[in-house]
């Protein structure tokens, strides 16, 4: 499949799978400042690109481990979600899970970006409970299986 990627901000670089076998395709912050992250805050951060799916496909954006890892840094709504039919701005919505504050610089890499293909449903509607379809967890919910 070919991702079309339009170039909001020329000065940054086209995002970039960082390795032969990257499911991931990592984005660069678009920033004319710094924008700092205080510890238990977020910010939505532009990725100077914006994208154009084809139809049956979607964009999720999603953290990287490393940013995870060493400042505690996460995408908010992960994954977040790009639908086929949307031109806009990619942006990400990062939180600060660390300790410290968190400094995006631009250009910097601060997500990774997934296409996936989607299968969408057809929705009926049952006037039964037992038209549902039983399994054997059936609704055990949450912790049912143990701990």
């Amino acid at each position: 499949m070919i991702l079309k990627v339009y170039k909001l901000n020329k000065n940054n670089p086209l995002p970039d799978y960082m390795s032969h076998q990257a499911s991931g395709i990592d984005l660069f912050a678009s920033v004319e400042n710094d924008v700092s992250i205080a510890p238990g805050d977020y910010r939505i951060i532009p990725t100077g690109i914006s994208v154009s799916l084809p139809q049956g496909y979607e964009a999720q954006l999603r953290p990287r481990s490393g940013l995870a890892l060493k400042h505690g840094i996460t995408v908010l709504n992960s994954p977040g979600t790009i639908d086929a039919d949307y031109r806009g701005e990619v942006k990400v919505l990062l939180m600060n899970h660390g300790k410290k504050p968190f400094v995006v610089k631009n250009m910097m890499r601060i997500a990774q970006m997934v296409i996936s293909e989607v299968v969408r449903a057809r929705i009926i509607e049952v006037d039964e409970e037992k038209q549902m379809d039983k399994t054997k967890r059936d609704n055990g919910g949450f912790g049912h299986t143990g701990v």
